[in-house]
């Protein structure tokens, strides 16, 4: 394995994350918007927004991992730098990895960090399970990122492939978001959940980045 152009690799993707104006803060709008609002809508008991927060939060961060998905990839693909990285030597795989991780860091861990503010919203108790709670939807986050990354790749060539991602994505993600909003609750297979949680994650690392790289190569041939 060649480091230095998945270091570049992801170097770039950092950059690519804050490009076009608010970059990385679309999702942490989108996010904090749909937790702000669903109050307003299911209104204010707090025996009910204590029930229904952690199953909000995990669908609002769901979508909002798919508001940056779309720069991955498509970027590398008009001006020619796809064809570059599969030249270097460096597995595909890594490098895919790579890319997706760094967007993850950039957009997808200060989602994990806001949650606790907005878990409050929604009556959730001021203790430590809040940072318990911030460390799931961060390992949540990486699932729907690597996920989603796969949408990312298979769409790259395809202008404003938004849609099209969400269409791929969206179905990988529900047993992540199964987990996590059970891991959140104090029902039956709760204390499980977590580690059901950690183990689909593990799993999108583990397949996604090769996903991610056939697709690639398919999108260069």
């Amino acid at each position: 394995m060649r480091p230095a152009p998945i270091l570049s690799a992801f170097q770039q993707a950092l950059g690519e994350a804050w490009a076009g104006g608010a970059g990385a803060l679309l999702p942490l709008g989108f996010f904090a918007g749909a937790a702000v609002l669903v109050p307003l809508g299911i209104g204010t008991d707090p025996q009910t927004l204590r029930a229904v927060g952690p199953g909000i939060l995990w669908v609002a961060l769901a979508l909002s991992s798919l508001v940056t998905l779309e720069r991955i990839f498509q970027a590398d693909t008009e001006d020619g730098a796809l064809d570059l990285w599969l030249q270097t030597g460096a597995p595909a795989s890594a490098i895919a990895g790579a890319k997706t991780f760094a967007h993850w860091l950039a957009a997808g861990l200060p989602l994990a960090l806001l949650s606790p503010l907005l878990a409050l919203m929604f009556q959730a108790e001021a203790s430590a399970d809040l940072l318990r709670n911030a460390a799931l939807y961060g390992l949540g986050g990486l699932a729907f990122y690597f996920w989603g990354g796969v949408g990312a790749a298979l769409s790259a060539t395809v202008r404003r492939g938004g849609l099209l991602i969400s269409l791929i994505a969206l179905p990988l993600y529900v047993p992540t978001a199964i987990f996590g909003a059970l891991s959140m609750t104090n029902g039956p297979g709760s204390e499980s959940a977590p580690l059901f949680l950690a183990a689909s994650t593990l799993f999108a690392l583990a397949v996604a980045p090769f996903a991610m790289a056939a697709a690639l190569r398919l999108a260069a041939d």
